[in-house]
């Protein structure tokens, strides 16, 4: 009789394991980090307006440089995609958004 409920009990251990394993993957909904907040037209502390000729164009070091001082930002910030920041708003500093290429797709304030 013993060797009659060996198999089983060997079917019951495997669905159990299974079950188990199904059950280790998280299944919390992650919600995006919020966009920062956008400044007003008029408000351009930052100087974006003047660099948005920029958007579409590939970001490097040196054209980092060149949008800082074509802005007049006091502080640049490069925002690529997956990447950590910090919220806070700063008005003089030029935030540039990259995809993920390298490319500029927006400059704004903050």
């Amino acid at each position: 009789m013993f060797r009659l409920c060996k198999p089983w009990l060997t079917a019951v251990g495997l669905m159990l394991m299974t079950a188990c394993s199904a059950t280790n993957e998280s299944t919390v909904p992650r919600d995006p980090a919020p966009e920062p907040p956008r400044v007003s037209e008029g408000d351009d502390a930052c100087g974006a307006g003047r660099v948005q000729g920029w958007v579409g164009k590939p970001f490097d070091t040196e054209s980092g440089g060149t949008l800082r001082k074509e802005s007049g930002a006091e502080a640049l910030r490069v925002m690529r995609p997956g990447e950590a920041y910090t919220l806070d708003y700063r008005a003089e500093r030029l935030n540039v958004r990259l995809d993920e290429r390298g490319r500029i797709t927006a400059l704004e304030c903050g």
